[in-house]
């Protein structure tokens, strides 16, 4: 097809997670393969990870944690609604389903979300570039509207909505798998209001749910580019990011937020995204594309119109991510 003009971000998570996943990521940095990075600042080799972004100037933004580990505000000193017995939060469907029955509290949320930007100051010296969620808590209903208040509150205006058109038509995906990505959508939709009251940008278009881990490939990178190009005019540009987490595996006990690695970062799935953002292939046919690779302050960048990147309103979205 005839692409609109579209620049890339390419986004490494789990920035600080561990020295093997952080060794991975600064390959890729270095490589050209990845142009901006979201560090844990809770993460066990926040520290080092640090530093390697200070020595090798790589555009860093906060992977704000609410799930993961252990928390970094006034909740590590005692009894929270984001933790459980063992002083860990809650876990990644542990503290959705906590956020659902109304069990947590959104001032402690504002608490730790607020101390994590403080800790990000500290290890930088200088406010992230973007900050975003880990395993997508920022977008949570009453979740997001006190991440959109802090940010706007420390001049932070860039985020991420992970909205990927055409999920129902990625059949390789499993339906967990599939079921917690439209999950994320719905909460992603109803988050616009939210994040544009406060003024936050995004990217017009989001890749990653589609592409994680071993379903990672340059055609399907293309092709979850492809979908949510459909109906946009040749002449317009085009922002996007791609999310990704690549490096080399973690090796317990070494790693994690507190509790070690999971097996996420354990798994192999992370050198598969590391090779297929290093190889030429995808760079390849992403410069085939028209696709330009570049870093977050890159960006011809203004601040989303109502909606949703490609005019999709929420009964598009909801049917194309049907499983």
């Amino acid at each position: 097809m005839s692409w609109p003009r579209v620049q890339l971000v390419v986004t490494a998570d789990d920035f600080g997670y561990c020295p093997r996943r952080d060794e991975g990521i600064v390959e890729a940095f270095l490589s050209g393969a990845v142009t901006s990075v979201s560090l844990l600042v809770n993460g066990a080799a926040a520290e080092s990870a640090a530093e390697l972004a200070r020595r090798h100037k790589i555009p860093i933004g906060l992977h704000a944690n609410l799930s993961e580990g252990r928390p970094v505000g006034p909740a590590r000193r005692g009894a929270s609604s984001l933790l459980g017995p063992e002083g860990f939060f809650l876990g990644k469907m542990g503290f959705r389903e906590a956020v659902a029955a109304g069990d947590v509290a959104l001032s402690q949320v504002r608490e730790e979300l607020e101390a994590q930007l403080c800790r990000f100051q500290e290890l930088l010296g200088r406010k992230p570039t973007h900050v975003d969620g880990h395993q997508h808590v920022h977008v949570l209903p009453g979740v997001c509207q006190v991440f959109a208040e802090v940010l706007q509150a420390h001049g932070v205006l860039f985020t991420r909505l992970p909205l990927e058109r055409g999920l129902g038509s990625c059949t390789w995906l499993e339906a967990p798998a599939r079921a917690f990505a439209c999950t994320v959508e719905c909460d992603a939709l109803a988050a616009v209001g939210p994040f544009s009251r406060r003024g936050l940008r995004w990217t017009d278009i989001f890749v990653g749910l589609s592409t994680c881990g071993r379903h990672m490939s340059a055609h399907r990178v293309s092709g979850a580019l492809t979908r949510a190009l459909e109906g946009t005019p040749t002449g317009h540009c085009l922002t996007a990011e791609l999310m990704t987490h690549p490096g080399y595996p973690s090796v317990p006990p070494a790693g994690g937020c507190g509790e070690g690695p999971d097996a996420f970062s354990c798994s192999w799935e992370r050198l598969h995204e590391l090779r297929v953002l290093t190889e030429p292939t995808l760079q390849t046919r992403l410069a085939q594309d028209g696709v330009q690779v570049c870093a977050l302050h890159d960006l011809d960048s203004k601040r989303p119109r109502e909606g949703i990147p490609g005019e999709a309103t929420l009964e598009t979205f909801l049917e194309s991510s049907q499983l």
